[in-house]
Order: C-alpha cells, then structure tokens, then sequence
C-alpha cells in the first residue's frame, strides 16, 4: 500500500557498518548532502541506540538493512536504503546514487508497507523481516540425521516435511532463502506467507503459499535430529519435541520509502541476473 508523506520537521537517521570501509565515500557524500539540504540527522552505531528520529538512511546490502529493520519497525521509524553492499534488493539507490536519495527526502516520496513474522516459541516471542528458517542439527544419539516437523494452518494439518527442515517467509524473504530452496517469488504487498521445504525427503512436498491472517503451528518429531530456529540469518536457539511454536504475522510492519516511479518487476529481473553471473 502506497501513501504520499511530505518532509516537514522531519529528523533523518544514518546507520551504517563503520568497520567496512567501502562504506566510507558513501557515508561521507550522504552527509555533506543531507548538510546541504539543511536536513537535520543523527547516526547511530548500534542498532539498540536509533530513536528520535522519522526516517532512518541504510548504508549497506540487504544484510544490513536487516539488522535494523524490525527495530525501526518497531518504532515507527520509515526506512531508505542505499546500496554500499553485494546485494541490494530492499535497497532503493545504488552507492553513487545518494543525492538522488536526498532529493527524494527532501520533497514528497511514496512508502510500502512490508509484512513481519513473528515466531512465538514456548511463549517468547522473536520476528523476521524475511524468514524464519527450521533447519537439522546433528545429535549423535538421534535415530537418523533428517528432521519431521508437523504443520498446521489454522488447525488444519498441512503435512509432516521430512528432510533438512522448513523455511515460513514473508512476500520480502521470498526472494532469499526460500527462494534458493524453491520456494515461489511473492509480490510486495499480497497477504500471504509461504512455507518451502528444505531438501524434502518425499517428492509429494511442495512450497504452499497461505494467508497471513492464518496461524501455523510447528510440531516436531520427537525420534529425529534436533533442530535449530533461525530468523532473517540469526540463530535463535534450539528447539525440542513438545515446545509450542506459533508463527504468526506481527502487528507491525516495516515501512520502505520508494520512489514514485519504483517498479518491483524491473528490480527483480535486474537482481536475478546479477546474482545468476
């Protein structure tokens, strides 16, 4: 869903990895540009330190963006990011491209709203922007080295995947992960998750696209290997038979600023080629 925000008192957030020092030239031309345009901001070198500000600037790939991405959600904080990374697809603008961005800041642009996953385990919860990932570990006293894990939608049962685990990702992550597994591309802005099996055991598993008004539970196998969740890339923690999981669509979101003339097609086919050389 796209909606029309204008700039006024607007206060503008850099984050970035200053350890990476292709960062740098990019970070220092987005200052002298937002100085420029007389833009007020703040940076921030922890993820747990960004607040007070409307907009936050991402200099990075996709990797950092979701670093920051579910706290800036979280806090209501619109997100832009420029490309000083491998990947860039949430990404708006390329590294040489950073007056461009602070024209777009500095007069009106368009926003789109992005899904988030909440994963409750056992009462706790965790989010991801992109996926959350069920994957084996080995456990030397397991029967066998391959996982089951049981889905259920709605209180419905899907199916039992038998194999290296599940990935439940958001129309964002279908183009990662889930992806690379198989997994179908989701549009933007559609209502749905999809779940894709890993490595699948039964040539009858399929990646099924639901609602993300639906609530899936996971149930695991208690004879198999162990299993680790991971969400957006990070470990979480173990997880064991009879822990109670639920996935679930969050109630935030986070925003992206666009272009007005942005086009989810365009940058698909252009990424995809990029990462096929």
């Amino acid at each position: 869903m796209y909606k029309i925000l204008y700039n006024k008192g607007m206060k503008v957030g850099v984050y970035c990895n200053r350890a990476t020092k292709k960062f740098l030239s990019v970070r220092l031309a987005l200052i002298e540009a937002l100085r420029g345009a007389g833009i007020p901001f703040a940076e921030f070198a922890e993820v747990d330190a960004i607040g007070g500000v409307d907009v936050l600037v991402v200099l990075g790939g996709d990797g950092t963006i979701l670093k920051v991405a579910i706290e800036a959600g979280r806090r209501g904080i619109r997100v832009l990011g420029i490309n000083a990374g491998n990947l860039g697809f949430l990404t708006e603008f390329e590294g040489d491209q950073v007056q461009e961005a602070v024209r777009l800041l500095s007069g009106k642009y368009d926003t789109e709203q992005r899904s988030v996953l909440e994963v409750v385990v056992n009462g706790n919860s965790f989010y991801a922007l992109n996926e959350a990932v069920f994957q084996r570990r080995y456990e030397p006293e397991a029967d066998d080295n391959v996982v089951a894990v049981c889905a259920e939608i709605d209180g419905k049962k899907v199916d039992e995947f038998v194999g290296d685990g599940i990935i439940i990702s958001t129309p964002t992550g279908s183009t990662a992960y889930s992806l690379s597994a198989g997994g179908s591309i989701l549009t933007p802005g559609i209502a749905a998750f999809i779940l894709t099996p890993v490595c699948a055991h039964s040539l009858h598993n399929r990646p099924i696209v639901y609602a993300d008004s639906s609530l899936l539970r996971v149930r695991l196998s208690e004879r198999r290997a162990g299993v680790a969740l991971y969400c957006d890339g990070k470990p979480v923690g173990d997880l064991h038979y009879g822990d109670k999981i639920l996935l679930k669509k969050a109630d935030f979101g986070v925003e992206f600023i666009k272009n007005k003339d942005s086009n989810f097609f365009d940058r698909l086919l252009f990424k995809l080629n990029k990462w096929s050389k």
